[in-house]
């Protein structure tokens, strides 16, 4: 048995997957524990698993949640330069309590989310050996991949390039705060400085939510990266209510702006008025933004909830409305459900570009909002049949990838041998997939 430590945000697209993931590890025998501030406790315990506090002093219970909902209330250039400053403020308690704390309950394996930036810093600290867990978009840097919060789309000519190359310096600006101080604890702990962005990996494996067919071109990921398709299971979520005796037997339409990015009412407004007079019904979940007394009367008459259980209704769904959160978006495509994506910041706009890439759905910007656009990229997936057929090749690309079962696999072998696990060896692993990535 090996005890992990989770290191993770402490939002529901982070800590969905990645209590998933270890509630696997935990059924294997494991002991696995998430150490995060008290915003987390709740649904780290509802998933089994132990939990530890940080910064119980500058994270009280409702801080975070606090944060996430004036970021939700921003969107664009705006709401990305007030999660880099929530990042700054975060990573300096963790790198102030989490070494100690981690080491006193004996962990020996750190399972880091990417964009825990400092996570890789505290494990090096300690001496631990750590796995990146990409559970929201990819952020690896190539000189051909657009910047994630931008709605470029792939050109890999010198034109696409010299673009992406812009993108990254201006991201590199915003995102200068956050270096400074990995790279004060790093000088501190006498470790060496990155000297580039994707260093701050783990040498050993690193794993993504995505499929390989959901991501454009790479041509310069380390060997030990895999696509293992996502991380969920009906099983280790909370129950929530809903009325499902009002569906009607219409074509379903669910839309969900997330548990973030869900303070803009406006948008629900003009997605029920983009659905209204359609020969479907329309679901809409508010994701905790706000409650479904509080919005006016909506057209149409969707049936309006504040939280929704998402992968029941993607199960009867025939599209999906989204914000293009990477679990929405994963969530959809593992029952074939094609989107219309309407990014409101951080990777958003990096999801919704792979959307429009592998043809599964169409994107409307939030500076182009309209009910005329809305509704016309709702009839066009709708009613071509590509999108739907497209979808569907992205579900049996998932269900090929592994999920929660294959990256379980490359934890434990990590672990057991102390070595890298390649890509090319992942076929010999006990999940059984035969296909190499």
């Amino acid at each position: 048995m090996t005890h992990f430590g989770i290191l993770c945000p402490a939002a529901d697209g982070h800590l969905n997957p990645m209590t998933t993931l270890g509630s696997e590890l935990l059924r294997r025998g494991h002991q696995v524990t998430v150490f995060c501030f008290a915003d987390a406790k709740a649904r780290t315990l509802a998933s089994g698993l132990e939990f530890q506090p940080l910064a119980e002093n500058e994270f009280p219970l409702g801080a975070i949640a606090e944060n996430l909902t004036k970021m939700g209330e921003l969107s664009g250039l705006a709401a990305l330069r007030y999660n880099f400053n929530a990042v700054v403020k975060t990573s300096a308690v963790i790198f102030r309590e989490a070494p100690e704390i981690i080491k006193k309950a004996d962990v020996k394996a750190l399972l880091v989310d990417q964009y825990s930036l400092e996570g890789g810093t505290v494990s090096e600290f300690i001496n631990l050996p750590f796995i990146t867990i990409c559970n929201g978009l990819m952020l690896h840097r190539e000189a051909n991949i657009p910047p994630i919060c931008t709605l470029w789309q792939y050109n890999s000519n010198w034109g696409g390039c010299l673009r992406n190359q812009v993108g990254y310096q201006s991201l590199n600006l915003l995102t200068k705060p956050i270096k400074e101080v990995i790279a004060e604890y790093r000088r501190k702990w006498k470790l060496p400085l990155h000297s580039h962005p994707n260093d701050a990996y783990s040498k050993l494996a690193q794993l993504s939510q995505q499929p390989p067919k959901f991501e454009f071109p790479r041509k310069k990921l380390p060997p030990h990266f895999h696509f293992t398709g996502p991380y969920h299971n009906p099983a280790t979520r909370k129950p929530v209510p809903f009325p499902f005796e009002k569906l009607t037997g219409q074509p379903l339409i669910y839309a969900s702006m997330g548990t973030i990015q869900n303070q803009l009412l406006e948008v629900f407004q003009t997605i029920a008025s983009a659905c209204e007079g359609l020969d479907a019904q329309l679901v809409i979940s508010l994701g905790g933004g706000a409650s479904p007394e509080s919005l006016p009367q909506l057209p149409g008459n969707p049936i309006v909830v504040g939280y929704a259980p998402q992968l029941e209704l993607l199960q009867k769904a025939t599209l999906t409305i989204t914000h293009a959160g990477m679990n929405t978006t994963l969530e959809s495509l593992s029952y074939g459900v094609p989107m219309v994506a309407i990014p409101v910041a951080n990777d958003q706009p990096g999801v919704a570009t792979r959307i429009a890439y592998t043809g599964v759905g169409e994107v409307v910007s939030l500076k182009e909002l309209s009910v005329d656009k809305v509704r016309s990229a709702i009839v066009k997936v709708l009613t071509q049949e590509s999108y739907r057929k497209r979808a569907i090749e992205m579900q049996k690309a998932i269900a090929r990838s592994g999920g929660t079962t294959r990256a379980a696999d490359i934890i434990e072998q990590v672990v057991l041998t102390g070595k890298p696990v390649l890509a090319s060896q992942i076929s010999n692993l006990s999940c059984g997939v035969q296909s190499k990535i």
